[in-house]
């Protein structure tokens, strides 16, 4: 999926939401309970797709919540994807998962998520090994990597603020190097919504380019806050909820429960759009 065809969803759906798809079996309504694993995962991930692709225009697999479960988790994140590429082609896939190696090991990476038949559209990927820990994931045509630049978890601090002589805080180094490397078209940053007005800083280097915004919800970033310092003329943002969508009701009305909680944020969103 190109930058036109995203935008375009977001202008149709009026909806800049993302879902995350992490699900824990543990967590997993009583319903599900009686199921094997190597089958609950992927029923309830179609529901909460069912129920939620009104108001989404994008999805979120964390493939540690897949690895966890071995070669039977891997087989239904790939059924997951595979349901999303074909009922809902219009929908943007990204593969969480914070690759950050170099080498032959970032190419194998890369064909791990875009060399298939039911390709991911985009790859979140660590930048501290440099730039060839994220140039082989730009050189798919239609694909885009996700690039880590300033998080909302507490540790964040201990790198990303650091600063340097002339005055730069290290995400703000990331920024401006991690741009040169690729394009507003293959090249998105993620930046937590619990940073709040930096964003504003954010979008000193990287003033188009779109941001993958985790932490709206139950992590308590605020959406408002998240449009007012983030949002461009294009939206130029994806903000993802996990929890709070998919862990809305633990009883039979779970998918209509996580509807309407997706809903919700659709409806604040369609307000917050230009």
């Amino acid at each position: 999926m190109n930058r036109q065809q995203l935008i375009e969803q977001i202008k149709k759906k009026q909806s800049f939401l993302c879902v995350g798809l992490d699900p824990e079996v543990s967590k997993l309504p009583d319903c599900f309970m009686e199921q094997p694993v190597s089958e609950a995962i992927f029923n309830f991930n179609k529901a909460i797709i069912d129920a939620t692709a009104p108001y989404a225009v994008a999805y979120k697999p964390n493939l540690a919540f897949y690895e966890r479960y071995g070669i039977e988790g891997l087989r239904q994140l790939d059924q997951t994807v595979e349901y999303l590429k074909v009922k809902y082609p219009e929908i943007f896939v990204i593969a969480d998962a914070k690759r950050g190696d170099i080498g032959n090991t970032a190419r194998m990476y890369a064909g791990a998520v875009f060399d298939r038949e039911y390709a991911f559209d985009a790859v979140t990927v660590a930048p501290y090994m440099g730039e060839d820990s994220v140039k082989p994931f730009l050189e798919y045509d239609g694909h885009w990597a996700i690039v880590l630049a300033l998080t909302s978890n507490k540790g964040s601090q201990d790198f990303q603020m650091i600063v340097d002589q002339e005055g730069h805080r290290l995400f703000e180094q990331v920024l401006r190097k991690v741009s040169s490397w690729g394009t507003e078209e293959n090249l998105m940053f993620v930046v937590g919504a619990t940073q709040g007005s930096l964003l504003e800083d954010v979008r000193r280097y990287a003033p188009n380019h779109f941001l993958l915004v985790p932490g709206v919800g139950a992590q308590g970033g605020s959406l408002q806050e998240v449009a007012k310092y983030g949002m461009t003329k294009d939206c130029g943002l994806l903000v993802n909820s996990s929890r709070g969508i998919l862990y809305a009701s633990k009883g039979v009305d779970f998918a209509q429960a996580s509807a309407e909680a997706a809903r919700a944020l659709q409806q604040q969103m369609a307000e917050l759009l230009p």
